[in-house]
């Protein structure tokens, strides 16, 4: 077997139509567009979803450097440094702003101008935080890119089931501060008690959290570990990859990027396909769209990735059914 087994998947995506043409004043001043990128975390965290949307940018034929200069901003993990940064693109000024990072990143953008058209990339419902109007017709000055987020939980407790029938105690991390936080562990109670598991929550908003959640998670006897999807843990993902390492605990996560690192395995959306769709967004503004009249686009391609390395760490067998359907395996 090659070092990675890749199995390809199609993507469906909501499509808008062609939107009419709109030229902002901050593009029409440039002889050579820019874009802002706001993240909520750093370069290295976001390396996978920079990416993507670079590659998003070069399929609608902008090149960086060559057709479209990028202003970076990032927020290093420290959220609250968001709109000070949002601010500063505004002051550049810039043409869009694309924010990466769930809607804490939108949100601060669009608390920052009301005119340069931002484009996100979120896992967050955009409609009831007040990001866009709707999804067929966000309004404004702000559209992009969600996929499933609450939903995930689910399947990944499936799969936790899968891979270790014998497991008794489930936990599930999760940050309470996430307006969908209630949703997400709704789904999950309901997920174990299909299964007939135990559902405990362990509930992290930072850094140091994190570091409690898994000491309480000894005592509790929690048998494998489900992460939830949020920026703070995708900032914080080698510290958690770490802890779940120490504890020997199995643990699923909701993004590749984990995995790649060294967790064992990952159900969700493929964000680095979803970034591509912010990527064409993004140039299409800067060709003229208007972003109210873009409508905010669903990817609902999703990955499996197993690493076998961290599966013989842990003395667990992968079923050959799960290896069957996953996308990747890391040997």
């Amino acid at each position: 077997m090659s070092p990675t087994t890749r199995m390809d998947r199609r993507t469906f995506v909501l499509a808008g139509g062609i939107a009419p043409l709109w030229i902002s004043p901050a593009l029409a001043q440039s002889s050579r567009p820019v874009v802002g990128l706001l993240a909520s975390g750093s370069p290295d965290t976001f390396a996978t979803v920079v990416t993507g949307f670079r590659e998003g940018l070069v399929a609608a034929g902008l090149t960086e450097g060559r057709d479209v200069a990028i202003e970076y901003r990032w927020a290093q993990g420290q959220f609250d440094r968001l709109p000070s940064l949002a601010a500063e693109l505004v002051q550049q000024p810039v043409g869009v702003i694309v924010t990466m990072g769930g809607n804490v990143a939108a949100l601060a953008a669009k608390r920052t101008t009301s005119t340069i058209p931002i484009v996100f990339l979120t896992a967050d419902d955009p409609v009831s935080s007040g990001l866009v109007d709707s999804l067929s017709r966000p309004g404004g000055n702000v559209t992009g890119v969600t996929w499933l987020a609450a939903e995930l939980g689910a399947k990944n407790l499936e799969l936790a089931s899968e891979l270790l029938p014998e497991a008794a105690t489930v936990g599930v991390l999760i940050n309470p501060n996430r307006p969908t936080a209630a949703a997400q562990l709704a789904n999950a109670e309901a997920a174990a008690k299909a299964i007939g598991k135990t559902l405990l929550a362990f509930k992290a908003g930072n850094r140091d959290d994190i570091e409690k959640a898994f000491a309480d998670m000894v005592p509790a006897r929690v048998d494998v570990l489900f992460v939830t999807v949020d920026p703070v843990f995708i900032v914080n993902r080698v510290q958690i990859i770490q802890a779940a390492a120490r504890l020997r605990l199995p643990t699923l996560y909701f993004q590749r990027e984990f995995v790649d690192l060294g967790g064992l395995l990952s159900y969700g959306a493929s964000a680095q396909d979803a970034s591509r769709l912010v990527g064409g967004y993004a140039a299409r503004i800067v060709k003229g769209a208007k972003p109210a009249d873009l409508p905010v686009q669903r990817s609902t391609r999703v990955e499996t990735i197993v690493n076998l390395r961290t599966a013989r760490a842990l003395g667990i067998a992968v079923p050959p059914t799960l290896l069957a359907r996953a996308d990747e395996v890391i040997e």
